[in-house]
C-alpha cells in the first residue's frame, strides 16, 4: 500500500480518537448533562467533523457505559447511586490485587519513581484546577497499578477509572488535594516498610471512604451543574 492510499485512513483515524475525547470529556465534565439527548448531526457540525467518527465515538461511549441507546440514538446515562457504588468496590478490589502484586514485584527504583511524583504533585500550586487535581490523583493510582506488572488488571482498572472519574472530579472539590496526598504517603511509606498488611489498610480506607461520599458527591455536583444553568439563563 503506498502512502497517498493510507492518508486518509489515518487522517480518519485521527479524526476518531479526537471526537471520542472530545465527547468523553463533555460527558465526564457534565457539559453533556444525564438525561441529555446526543444529535449526531449537530455534534458533527460542532466537531467540525463528518457523522461518521461521531457515531464510531457515540457507539464506543454507550458501550463503556457513559450512554444508554435511546430509539436510533444516544442520551446520557442518568446517574445510578448503587452503580457507582458498586464501581468504587470494583475499584478497591482491583487496586487492592495490584498492590499485592506491586509488593512482590515492584524494584527500589519504581518505588523512587513514585516518591518523586508525589514530592513533584506537592509542589504544584494550590490553585490548579479540580481537573488537573484529579489527573494527579489517577496518576498515583495508575503507577501504583503498572508496578504489578498485570496489564490486564491495568486495563480493566483503567475502564472503571474512566467511569468514575466525574465522580472523582466532585470528589476533589470537597476533600482536597492535602487530604488525598497525605492518604497516598502513608501508602507508600507502608510499601517501603515492607508492610503489605498497612499498606492494603491504607489503600482500602483511601478507597472505601469515597463511597460514603458519593452520595452527597452527586447531589451537590447536580445541584450546582443545574443551578448555574438556571443562573445563565437569568441572565440572558
Amino acid at each position: 500500500m503506498n502512502m497517498t492510499s493510507m492518508e486518509p485512513a489515518e487522517k480518519g483515524r485521527r479524526a476518531f480518537s479526537h471526537v471520542l475525547e472530545k465527547l468523553r470529556e463533555m460527558v465526564i465534565s457534565y457539559e453533556i448533562k444525564p438525561g441529555e439527548r446526543l444529535n449526531e448531526v449537530a455534534l458533527a457540525e460542532r466537531l467540525g467533523v463528518s457523522r461518521t467518527p461521531v457515531r464510531e465515538a457515540l457507539h464506543l461511549l454507550a458501550r463503556d457505559g457513559f450512554l444508554e441507546e435511546a430509539g436510533r440514538g444516544y442520551v446520557r446515562r442518568q446517574l445510578n447511586l448503587k452503580e457507582m457504588i458498586d464501581l468504587y468496590e470494583t475499584r478497591e478490589v482491583l487496586e487492592i490485587a495490584c498492590l499485592q502484586l506491586a509488593f512482590e514485584r515492584a524494584s527500589p527504583q519504581k518505588l523512587d519513581a513514585l516518591e518523586a511524583f508525589l514530592a513533584d504533585s506537592r509542589s504544584k500550586s494550590p490553585d490548579l484546577p479540580v481537573t488537573e487535581l484529579v489527573h494527579l490523583d489517577e496518576t498515583f493510582h495508575q503507577m501504583l497499578a503498572e508496578m504489578s506488572g498485570n496489564l490486564e488488571l491495568q486495563r480493566v482498572l483503567h475502564n472503571v477509572n474512566e467511569r468514575i472519574r466525574f465522580i472523582r472530579w466532585i470528589n476533589m472539590e470537597r476533600i482536597g488535594r492535602d487530604k488525598t496526598q497525605a492518604e497516598h504517603a502513608a501508602i507508600l511509606a507502608a510499601l517501603r516498610a515492607g508492610d503489605l498488611a498497612a499498606a492494603q489498610q491504607n489503600l482500602r480506607s483511601h478507597i472505601s471512604k469515597r463511597t460514603e461520599q458519593i452520595k452527597e458527591s452527586i447531589a451537590q455536583g447536580l445541584a450546582r451543574i443545574y443551578l448555574d444553568g438556571v443562573e445563565d439563563l437569568h441572565e440572558a
